[in-house]
């Protein structure tokens, strides 16, 4: 039996092949969206899927403004943040983050289905969110990717 022709092929930095994406959101339930975008930077989606590696796609979202909670999750959800300092541990619901930073709430639930580590972090680099149409990464040829 030849053993060496099937070794396990470990990507690497330099052998991977990221590609950019356009994801539209307009309509979109949240976590499920934000679920598969987590997928796909991570890599998940490829055959060559190494755990330690950045090996995922760059992913572009698109009408962040516009995305979908289900029952009363935009009133009712709260995310938390602390200052730092005593008594600064702060609350904002969906609704009121909509108002100011749409591109967040995408953001938030994307970061929090990557890894808690040094490569999550680095990952987290592939997202960009936009809250209308419009983008500036139409010098990658992104690829229009419907989940």
């Amino acid at each position: 039996m030849n053993t060496l022709s099937y070794k396990t092929v470990s990507a690497n930095k330099n052998t991977v092949n990221k590609e950019w994406i356009v994801v539209d959101a307009e309509g979109e339930i949240l976590g499920r969206l934000a679920s598969q975008i987590a997928k796909v930077i991570r890599g998940k989606h490829k055959p060559t899927f190494t755990p330690h590696v950045d090996c995922g796609d760059n992913v572009i979202v698109i009408n962040a403004d516009k995305i979908k909670l289900t029952g009363n999750k935009l009133g009712d959800k709260v995310y938390v943040r602390y200052t730092g300092y005593p008594g600064g541990q702060r609350f904002v619901s969906p609704k009121e983050l909509m108002a100011k930073h749409p591109e967040r709430i995408i953001e938030k639930a994307v970061r929090g289905m990557l890894p808690k580590n040094r490569l999550g972090r680095e990952l987290f680099r592939n997202l960009f969110v936009y809250a209308g149409p419009e983008h500036k990464h139409e010098a990658q040829n992104p690829k229009i990717v419907k989940f």
